[in-house]
């Protein structure tokens, strides 16, 4: 399938790695982030408007098969496990990133992935007439494990596929998806559409749709080159795939590139997690990796979507009609992560990220004392209605899509895997954790709850600030040398290996200098 870009132009910029978005780039993109990422958001937010008559279904059948009513206490439990059992699945399904990407590959572990979402769908879109909800939160564990599969390979094998002046954009992609399968499942959750006592079944089951069309699409797009020449070591495929996706075949550049990168790494080999975690290169590197994912997690976003309804009825709005209102955020979601995609090659992550996580911060801090105060002014009620939108706008130009681009570009070949693997591990069991933690919390603090988050942006942002590097329109191994000054290891270009400072007198003497700015 030769799908070679529209102008057959050799490279025009001197260094070669300048790319140009193919028609072929555009397209497995798309592919891998809806057939993926999209049922990511959408099995976020599916179960939360057929929720009363899923546990109508739930006392139903128990009743059916028992004869006496289900206990509330129970009920509660099973509701809780459906809804927990996501995000503990998206744990598990981390923890398969890097057995799969290297030795299925990354576009291999897409595909196998999509098995687990049919299976998944199929099951749920049947449990109504199995008259079995044990199914449903099987399920959810099920879809938990290809979420969790999805949320870290699309953005490797994206990062991986793009020229380095397109990466930003292109990984944030599946954030975007992420935030479109959100927003289809609020508007197909609607009362009026399939949000009823007999659609849900088809509500859950939608969800194989996307799979089945990645899984008939995908097989034709290029594999990643860096995968085919530094892992698989076939520089004929490696080429032959990138210049299928740049359009034009003077690949030579790029290539050279990923081979000093190759270099570089044989040395080290292949990373486990644990070999990742307790090497010094690349101690600040997964530090940073760690801090962006928990506060992404930690930052309350979920906090924000689950109080939005609360915080509108207070201000007036129907309860009847706050299921619009919730579709109208998704769409700001959708609209703002939309923007990101367009702004974070000029702007840059690092301006996104303390942009985003300044929003949060600041509407955490000033919805805390809105939602104090409503009850004795009365425009206060209005303004906690700003809070929610200024920080879904900061959570979608930063918080949310940055942390995945930025595992991609801090990371090179061979530990990208295990720094994916570490990432999403956090970045779920954080989600998994404020899942069951923020009942509690809100039981026991009230509005005060927003405070905690706050704090936990604020200290994210200050981390950044010190730590996190410009990595806009670098090549990886660029970012590594940035990296490795701040880890006080050496890289010599000649032999590129990595020795420790204190072993060469004059420390930084003989560095090749990265524009000492960027730190």
């Amino acid at each position: 399938m030769k799908l070679k870009g529209q102008k057959q132009e050799s490279s025009d910029s001197s260094e070669g790695s300048k790319g140009k978005m193919t028609l072929l780039l555009a397209l497995v993109a798309l592919i891998s982030a809806f057939g993926s990422s999209f049922q990511y958001g959408y099995n976020v937010s599916v179960i939360n408007s057929p929720a009363p008559y899923m546990q109508d279904f739930y006392n139903q059948t128990y009743f059916n098969r028992n004869g006496v009513p289900m206990d509330s206490g129970f009920q509660t439990l099973l509701w809780s496990l459906t809804v927990s059992m996501y995000p503990l699945g998206g744990l598990f399904g981390s923890l398969m990133v890097w057995p799969l990407v290297n030795n299925c590959g990354r576009k291999g572990t897409l595909l196998i992935n999509n098995l687990f979402s049919i299976a998944a769908a199929v099951l749920m879109g049947t449990s109504e007439l199995a008259k079995t909800f044990e199914v449903i939160i099987l399920s959810r564990v099920i879809m938990g494990i290809y979420a969790g599969l999805a949320s870290n390979v699309v953005p490797m094998f994206l990062g991986e596929i793009s020229p380095k002046n397109l990466r930003g954009a292109i990984g944030v992609v599946p954030q975007l998806f992420i935030t479109v399968g959100i927003l289809v499942a609020q508007i197909l959750g609607l009362n009026s559409i399939l949000g009823n006592a007999e659609g849900w079944p088809v509500l859950l089951g939608l969800t194989g749709i996307p799979s089945v069309i990645q899984l008939l699409i995908l097989p034709f797009f290029p594999e990643s080159p860096r995968y085919l020449l530094i892992q698989k070591g076939n520089e004929e495929q490696a080429r032959e795939a990138l210049q299928k996706l740049r359009g034009w075949d003077d690949v030579d550049d790029e290539i050279e590139e990923m081979r000093r990168e190759d270099r570089s790494e044989k040395e080290e080999g292949h990373f486990s997690v644990l070999s990742l975690c307790t090497f010094r290169g690349l101690r600040w590197q997964l530090i940073s990796i760690i801090v962006m994912m928990m506060g992404q997690q930690l930052s309350g976003v979920n906090a924000v979507f689950y109080y939005a309804d609360r915080i509108f009825q207070s201000a007036g709005v129907e309860s009847s009609n706050v299921q619009y209102v919730t579709v109208s955020i998704g769409a700001i979601n959708v609209v703002m992560t939309l923007l990101a995609v367009f702004i974070v090659e000029s702007l840059g992550r690092r301006i996104l990220l303390l942009a985003g996580f300044g929003l949060c911060c600041v509407s955490c801090a000033v919805l805390t004392l809105a939602l104090n105060l409503q009850n004795t002014v009365s425009w206060m009620s209005y303004l906690s209605i700003v809070c929610v939108i200024v920080y879904i706008i900061g959570h979608a130009i930063g918080a949310s899509p940055i942390p995945f681009v930025m595992i991609t570009e801090m990371f090179l070949q061979s530990s990208r895997p295990a720094a994916f693997m570490v990432g999403g591990s956090v970045h779920w069991l954080c989600n998994f954790t404020v899942g069951l933690v923020f009942l509690y919390m809100e039981a026991g603090l009230g509005p005060y709850s927003f405070l905690i988050f706050c704090a936990i942006c604020l200290v994210t942002i200050v981390y950044i600030f010190i730590v996190v590097p410009e990595t806009k329109n670098k090549t990886f191994m660029e970012i590594n040398r940035i990296m490795a000054k701040r880890n006080k290891v050496e890289i010599q270009d000649d032999k590129e290996e990595l020795k420790d400072f204190h072993t060469i007198p004059g420390g930084q003497a003989e560095k090749k200098e990265v524009s000492s700015s960027e730190l």
